[in-house]
């Protein structure tokens, strides 16, 4: 794409002695560049001479006006993702899970080196029977692998959770295409309301990010697991980028822009043994997917900045949920996938960047919380007194005089919600647990019955609901006659305290079980 002067030029006239094709003139006293000759400085430097020498940054990307121009016919796209408009089946198979850590974490990951320099991650899988092995696909060595691990984006783990989402609606996905386009992109990543973004930089950064997740092959040596036999997989690419397209649009002189592009994406070989649905009918190969929500996407693009360590935890938990709701996770473990050992090393030997890292952990708790990923604290080993403020107040009641008495009770107490953390907090929180994660409605995975069975479910809740059916109302007059507090309900049913609080509100309905277990700890019976 050539580049243009505009009219605020400075006329120093820096740029026209450095450029290598001469397409920097002057007429009139006004500098120009002809759209013949500029080339982007390209087999020349890396960058535009023009922009980087300017002391006003003046020259900028011509660019084509939409509608005014015949632009090139583009090829067929795979449908789009989230056709419900919330989520999207995804490969979420162990390998997949291990290519998103390494977007995400980086250098923070164990990263070893072979016997000639090279750089490789690798993971024991099958309680260490089988190993995934990760590399880079350039073969970089030394000092230059390291920098080149350093420059993954972390929003390229976005377009592999992509790409496992357009692999999942084809029946064998390591022999065929997905085609992908910009404008796709842009719509799944929210890049359509960056109005501060031109084109130009819009396109670079999708190919930026498309392109990373297919620079990393992997070696797989998996053990007979069940009915599957075991199988060797060396130096694939998870991702293979067969094609990438640049379309062009033709103003009246004959310059073409770049205005879109497009890409041919086809799976590994790993997708023949994780990703088969004839093979596991068969039971010759695995089937495993998740559910990829579409908020999800947005959410990572939106805050990958400010808080990049809860976009770790965020997408490490977008697989490890799918393992089951109720899984124990201590808090070492999500420091380690948020910051990295060498971080959680280096703090626990220095006071100062303790004290630092707990607050950022307790800000990027917040942040998962926020967006409904609601941590369920253990309390026994995460009691009150080490949970972050803003766990403390979500008993705190809307309503105003409420609020009052809420104050009036906690500071009559002989411990108080605002008060310090008690002494060796970091000990202790090395020693906590989360029980779960409560997640958000559309990370959850819900098949598609058949119409009949779907009528008969409903048909069973409809005859349920007038029998089982708790009212908020019942629940706060139930709770209070037995004196108990939000907090003692929530500990007793092994629920958090924010379910409580929004059953009370009515901003939850609580299932046929969770009824069941309020009933009887509320001591109600079925005619209440």
């Amino acid at each position: 794409m050539a580049y243009k002067i505009p009219g605020h030029c400075l006329a120093c006239d820096t740029c026209r002695p450095v450029c290598p094709t001469g397409a920097v003139k002057i007429e009139d006293n006004h500098y120009w560049i002809d759209p013949d000759l500029c080339n982007n400085c390209e087999g020349y430097y890396s960058e535009p001479q023009c922009l980087m020498l300017c002391p006003i940054s003046c020259p900028l990307p011509s660019e084509s006006k939409k509608g005014r121009y015949k632009a090139e016919l583009r090829p067929v796209t795979s449908p789009s993702l989230f056709a419900n408009g919330k989520n999207h089946p995804f490969a979420s198979s162990m390998v997949m899970w291990e290519l998103c850590n390494l977007l995400t974490q980086r250098q923070s990951l164990d990263w070893k080196f072979d016997e000639v320099g090279e750089p490789y991650y690798e993971r024991r899988v099958n309680g260490g029977r089988g190993m995934i092995t990760l590399r880079m696909s350039d073969h970089s060595i030394g000092e230059l692998a390291l920098t080149g691990i350093q420059s993954f984006d972390i929003r390229a783990a976005c377009m592999h959770l992509i790409y496992a989402a357009h692999a999942t609606a084809l029946e064998k996905p390591w022999e065929e295409e997905f085609i992908i386009s910009d404008r796709q992109i842009e719509e799944y990543l929210e890049l359509d309301k960056r109005k501060d973004l031109s084109k130009a930089t819009k396109l670079s950064l999708i190919r930026k990010i498309a392109e990373q997740p297919c620079f990393i092959t992997a070696s797989i040596n998996w053990p007979k697991q069940g009915k599957v036999n075991k199988f060797l997989i060396v130096n694939s690419p998870l991702w293979h980028l067969t094609e990438v397209q640049h379309h062009f649009q033709e103003d009246e002189m004959g310059c073409k822009y770049l205005v879109g592009l497009t890409f041919k994406i086809k799976a590994g070989i790993w997708a023949k043994y994780f990703l088969n649905q004839q093979g596991c009918k068969e039971q010759t190969a695995f089937y495993q997917y998740g559910i990829l929500p579409q908020s999800l996407l947005s959410i990572v693009m939106s805050i990958w900045q400010q808080h990049e360590g809860a976009v770790r935890m965020m997408l490490w938990l977008l697989f490890k949920t799918k393992m089951g709701k109720e899984q124990r996770i201590t808090v070492p473990k999500l420091m380690r996938v948020a910051y990295g050992e060498e971080k959680l090393t280096f703090a626990s030997q220095r006071r100062e960047e303790r004290k630092r890292l707990l607050r950022t952990f307790e800000k990027d708790l917040e942040c998962l919380n926020h967006y409904g990923l609601k941590p369920v604290f253990d309390s026994v080993t995460y009691p009150p007194e080490i949970q972050p403020l803003w766990a403390k107040l979500a008993e705190l009641p809307d309503d105003a005089d409420a609020a009052l008495d809420f104050w009036i009770q906690d500071g009559s107490n002989e411990t108080r919600i605002t008060d310090a953390s008690p002494r060796g907090k970091w000990n202790l929180l090395m020693n906590a647990r989360i029980l779960w994660f409560e997640i958000p409605v559309d990370w959850e995975q819900r098949m598609k019955a058949p119409k009949q069975q779907q009528r008969g479910t409903q048909t069973r809740k409809i005859k349920l609901k007038p029998e089982l059916n708790l009212l908020p109302e019942q629940i706060v007059t139930a709770r209070k006659k037995q004196g108990m507090s939000q907090r003692e309900l929530a500990r007793i049913t092994g629920k958090s305290q924010s379910w409580i609080r929004d059953l009370e509100k009515g901003r939850l309905s609580a299932k046929f079980s969770d009824q069941t277990l309020l009933r009887k700890v509320l001591g109600l019976n079925k005619n209440h």
